[in-house]
């Protein structure tokens, strides 16, 4: 009777783990099938790509530059001096303690018809008042919506609905060696316009101070100088793909290095500001380290998505929600593309074997 009842309850418990197997089977797959039509129908938006004939005539450049130029804005921001007491050896002299405001430069990019602008943290950064000047000399006052250290990225807003917007492109799609353009104001030069390839993606700087910083940058040989900062870089449509954001240099000029935001990161911090007035960053719980093979956890932290879904201390994350990920830099950028409460599929090789793993972020 004892046997009959183990072997009858040993089957009510397989039956029912088969079934959450199942379950959690089919949610992926659906998922991951949501996942595909989403990416087959930005394939399918996606511009023609001009022949090799446009290229060596160069007409691609120009049409690119009519199309973004009128979108890409000087940003002058002024910090405020503050008045200090006094010493005794100004009243001794009679120096007048007088200190000077501070005037910073650097561009934006107009990304809605109803004045959202955006441009780098690092520019607008401790600004008491913002002005942007147009492509046709406008000149309006800004209001500073939010600011995000982390991608060096901040959104303006002006009073104005009439305002040319650039169209944002895929920076996923980019290939090594495309061209791209950058348009910015370097050196107060309004409205330069500079070409050059897509060096490298995924660039990374070490972090030394250990602030939480989301870096996956796109690497560039177009001419980028101080001013440049917060401009557009500009595929050969016309379509916005980042926004410079640094240089390496020795010198502090321009010295072939240059780099840029992805637009995709663009595009979910701005709608973030502009929906929840706010940066909302999804957590996945786990540390990581770059190997030979690839991203490796190196700890899942307890009580976090990742412990939940099951994700271990070893596995090798090969994918997120279908894109294939290299370097802890592009595991953090996928991850920061969604918020919480979002789903993601991520993808890992565990002993061999791969497994895809669904984690409610």
């Amino acid at each position: 009777m004892i046997a009959a009842l183990s072997v009858i309850l040993s089957g009510i418990v397989s039956y029912v783990v088969a079934g959450k197997v199942a379950e959690q089977t089919s949610e992926v797959t659906e998922f991951k099938n949501e996942l595909r039509n989403e990416q087959n129908d930005n394939v399918q938006n996606r511009r023609v790509v001009r022949t090799d004939k446009d290229v060596m005539t160069g007409t691609y450049f120009s049409d690119a530059a009519e199309l973004a130029v009128n979108s890409v804005v000087y940003v002058k921001v002024v910090k405020k001096a503050r008045q200090q007491a006094p010493s005794m050896f100004d009243y001794f002299f009679g120096f007048a303690n007088t200190p000077q405001d501070q005037v910073g430069v650097g561009s934006g990019v107009i990304i809605s018809e109803d004045g959202y602008i955006v441009t780098n943290n690092h520019v607008v950064s401790g600004a008491d008042e913002v002005q942007v000047t147009l492509y046709d000399n406008t000149v309006l006052d800004a209001t500073v919506i939010g600011t995000d250290e982390a991608t060096d990225l901040a959104l303006l807003k002006v009073d104005r609905n009439d305002l040319q917007a650039l169209e944002m492109g895929d920076s996923d799609e980019l290939r090594l060696g495309e061209w791209v353009l950058a348009i910015g104001s370097p050196y107060d030069l309004r409205s330069t316009i500079t070409a050059g390839i897509v060096s490298a993606k995924g660039r990374s700087f070490p972090n030394y101070d250990g602030s939480y910083r989301v870096e996956s940058f796109i690497q560039t040989d177009a001419a980028v100088n101080p001013g440049n900062s917060g401009g557009a870089l500009v595929n050969t449509s016309g379509q916005l793909v980042g926004i410079n954001t640094s240089i390496v240099s020795l010198t502090g000029s321009y010295a072939g290095y240059a780099f840029a935001v992805p637009v995709n990161i663009v595009k979910k911090i701005t709608d973030d500001f502009i929906q929840y007035g706010s940066v909302q960053r999804a957590v996945l719980g786990i540390s990581m380290m770059d190997t030979d093979r690839g991203v490796q956890i190196a700890d899942v932290r307890p009580e976090t998505p990742a412990a939940a879904a099951g994700l271990k201390s070893g596995d090798i994350i090969k994918e997120i929600n279908l894109n294939k990920v290299s370097t802890a830099s592009e595991v953090q950028v996928q991850v920061s593309k969604l918020r919480p409460g979002e789903k993601a599929v991520v993808t890992v090789l565990r002993d061999n074997i791969q497994k895809e793993i669904m984690v409610n972020l």
